[in-house]
């Protein structure tokens, strides 16, 4: 076959010898180039070829299938953008520690922190989550922010369940990078504040 020219390094590194491989070798650059021009559309287009092709590992690029989703918003997070991630979270193995950051951000950024906190007790449990300080400090700051009085609340008391859960993260992460001086501010922070009993955990200790 003659020698063709490809705009974008494809993830197969040999050389196309099939007039099949090079359809997909074209339409891979055609995907590449209408995501740097921002079509969208006509990527998602080229996505939906892609991905029916045993040559394109697609799961392998769920940060590209996630940015088609985005579309050209990103400040919007559909419902169908989480659940991409979350699929993705069980299917795609060897990230899955990158996916459930991502997943995280999502779920704060659109005001979700229960659910946020509930994906990582969910998996915090777990290897490797468990080890990974990052996680943890999520774990702490959201913790720490739903510990807050809500702004309809007359009382100024913080949760003291929650400012524990907040300073027990915050400690394992410190533990696992000792580096991590944000880590530490926070954890700073906490240690200050005076841990008093809340009146629902008063409540809850007296049903009891």
């Amino acid at each position: 076959m003659p020698d063709h020219t490809f705009l974008f390094a494809s993830l197969d590194s040999k050389p196309p010898n099939t007039a099949r491989k090079v359809h997909i070798r074209r339409l891979y650059d055609l995907f590449q180039v209408s995501i740097q021009r921002q079509d969208f559309t006509r990527a998602s287009r080229a996505w939906a070829i892609l991905a029916r092709c045993k040559e394109f590992d697609w799961m392998s690029m769920w940060m590209t299938g996630f940015l088609l989703l985005r579309g050209s918003s990103s400040d919007d997070v559909p419902q169908e953008k989480l659940e991409f991630l979350r699929t993705m979270l069980l299917q795609q193995t060897g990230q899955r520690e990158s996916i459930l950051q991502e997943l995280l951000f999502c779920l704060i950024r659109c005001g979700k922190y229960r659910e946020a906190l509930n994906e990582l007790e969910l998996y915090l449990p777990a290897f490797p989550y468990q080890d990974n300080p990052i996680l943890h400090t999520y774990a702490g700051l959201l913790c720490l922010y739903m510990a807050q009085p809500s702004p309809e609340s007359e009382s100024a008391v913080f949760d003291e369940f929650l400012l524990r859960a907040a300073q027990s993260h915050l400690d394992q992460s410190k533990r696992l990078d000792p580096e991590n001086i944000v880590t530490q501010a926070w954890l700073d922070k906490v240690r200050q504040r005076p841990l008093h009993r809340s009146n629902h955990s008063r409540t809850h200790s007296n049903h009891q």
